[in-house]
């Protein structure tokens, strides 16, 4: 079975058919690249709209759907796909939620699931057998409620 197997490019994620041809957002998190002591354990590495869509076929010629992040590495990233989300503003209308504010709102909701690993690896180490963020996610909703997370404090002497 290895011989028919063909290896796909790091940089190409596989998602489903139907992520291809959405308008949502792409959401690219990081998690074990913070040194030191951090209140986050997630990064928003990246959000867009636009995206690079590469189809392969497979041996019995079935189109599957990549997604082209350069620099992707799975050992670190977890690629996520987002609605446009709204928010209230202070005359009580809609405003649309940037990337950033996006991906800052699915980092907080995957914290708990993130796995603890040193931030190298050694020559000698296989890779890790399971992804970096291994949290249950409900992929559908009919309606969701998002706390945002309290506005973190900055502690320190100001000159």
């Amino acid at each position: 079975m290895g011989l028919i197997r063909r290896k796909v490019p790091s940089h190409l994620v596989r998602i489903h058919r139907d992520n291809a041809a959405s308008k949502d957002w792409v959401v690219l998190l990081e998690a074990g690249t913070i040194v030191g002591p951090s209140p986050e354990r997630l990064r928003v590495a990246r959000t867009t709209l636009e995206r690079r869509i590469v189809k392969k076929y497979n041996i019995l010629l079935q189109a599957e759907h990549f997604l082209y992040v350069e620099g992707f590495d799975w050992r670190i990233h977890a690629v996520y796909f987002c609605p446009q989300l709204y928010k209230y503003d202070a005359d009580k209308k809609l405003v649309p939620l940037t990337g950033e504010e996006i991906g800052r709102l699915i980092a907080h909701a995957l914290e708990n699931g993130i796995k603890d690993r040193r931030p190298w690896y050694e020559p000698a180490d296989k890779l890790p057998d399971e992804p970096v963020i291994s949290a249950p996610i409900q992929n559908e909703f009919d309606t969701l409620v998002v706390e945002l997370p309290a506005p973190r404090s900055v502690t320190g002497t100001h000159a």
